[in-house]
């Protein structure tokens, strides 16, 4: 027999997926903020975490318990919108899962079973973090951390990253490939395949990185080629996107979402990561490369994209945003899937024109603080000089 609970559980359940999720209030002329999270704990169905049996749980207690849902890849499918979800347990361990929205700000669902990947590793001990990549091959590819034990480390927290891929054309049934190799890179993480052939190879953005923490020599955000995508290999990464002292990509940067084409060049939204008395601080960032060489960086417009505020300052792992998902439609709408603090996720919407204007007029940074000054001087005193005119015309109306 059900247990009763279940019904009122379930209730508030339905509740939760038909919330309307409106704009918030925030501003920049960039993109529109929502005022609540697309996906929290508490969207996972009660079947994944109770037992409905009233006689095997009298209490009707949760027994397999949602810690987190975060760190998404999506895709847009025939009008769908499909996020692949890292959910992680409160066992620490993470599986992807597929949530479906018809409108891709909310009303999302999780299908009734997470995805089942070939167990082909048995060294692996966590997978998360699957970038989905729409790729001209035909075939949907799935990029994601494969995380096993160090086994020459007898330090406990000691951990090896390689980048696993898988394909599928449904999101339903999962062909794993070998994980990727980099031959001068021992660990990989925040790996993304480009979507389209590059000199009619495969194309890779890596994160180079010495340890599973600390990226050592590994000088940024990375880009290579390989022959075969069953086994890939990279033999050269060219970094594209450098980690420099006293920005927010010091301490690491890495891949964000798949790059979106535009007119103008492949747009990339990245994470960048500097440390502070409080801890590691993840922002968001976008750059711009070529579109016949995207290894090639175009443009650079300064400082953040997107930061943490207000309650997605709060989590687990506070004072960070993090994406590896977006949606670039064909009328030009772009629908950005970000988590924050490592809990839950929320999205972000803009226009494809609106990016590019963000990315190719946006300054550069001049990288010194004297420099800086100078730069949004020059802006303050351009202002002026408008406003002065449009004032000695009788149009500025102040209050």
């Amino acid at each position: 027999m059900i247990h009763s609970r279940y019904y009122t559980e379930l209730n508030k359940y339905e509740q939760l997926i038909k919330k309307e999720n409106r704009k918030s209030e925030f501003y920049n002329g960039i993109f529109d903020r929502y005022e609540n999270p697309v996906l929290t704990r508490n969207h996972a169905p009660l079947i994944w975490r109770y037992d409905l049996d009233a006689e095997r749980n009298p209490f009707f207690m949760e027994r397999l318990g949602i810690n987190a849902v975060m760190n998404s890849g999506a895709i847009e499918i025939e009008g769908s919108y499909y996020l692949v979800v890292r959910v992680e347990g409160n066992d620490r361990k993470s599986f992807f899962a597929v949530a479906e929205s018809s409108n891709g700000t909310d009303g999302f669902r999780f299908w009734d079973y997470p995805v089942s990947l070939p167990d082909t590793c048995p060294e692996e001990t966590n997978v998360y973090d699957m970038r989905l990549t729409k790729h001209e091959d035909g075939f949907i590819y799935g990029v994601f951390c494969s995380e096993g034990k160090d086994q020459e480390n007898s330090d406990l927290s000691a951990a090896v990253a390689s980048a696993g891929i898988v394909r599928t054309k449904d999101l339903k049934t999962w062909e794993r490939l070998d994980n990727l190799t980099t031959l001068h890179s021992p660990q990989q993480r925040n790996v993304a395949l480009h979507p389209e052939f590059v000199e009619g190879k495969y194309a890779f953005y890596t994160r180079p990185m010495d340890g599973f923490i600390e990226t050592g020599s590994g000088g940024g955000i990375g880009f290579g080629l390989c022959d075969d995508i069953a086994h890939a290999v990279i033999a050269d990464e060219k970094i594209i996107s450098h980690r420099v002292y006293h920005t927010l990509t010091e301490a690491k940067n890495g891949a964000g979402a798949v790059p979106i084409k535009g007119k103008k060049g492949w747009i990339h939204i990245a994470h960048g990561v500097r440390n502070t008395a409080a801890g590691l601080r993840y922002v968001l960032y976008v750059f711009a490369t070529d579109l016949n060489d995207p290894s090639k960086v175009i443009a650079q417009p300064s400082g953040l994209f997107l930061a943490p505020l207000g309650k997605e300052r709060v989590g687990d792992v506070s004072n960070v945003v993090f994406t590896n998902g977006a949606i670039a439609r064909k009328n030009g709408d772009v629908y950005l899937y970000y988590a924050s603090c490592d809990t839950r996720m929320h999205v972000a919407t803009t226009t494809l024109e609106k990016l590019e204007d963000y990315v190719f007029h946006t300054p550069k940074d001049p990288l010194r603080s004297s420099d800086c000054v100078a730069q949004r001087c020059s802006l303050i005193h351009e202002n002026l000089e408008l406003l002065e005119g449009k004032r000695k015309e009788g149009v500025v109306h102040e209050n």
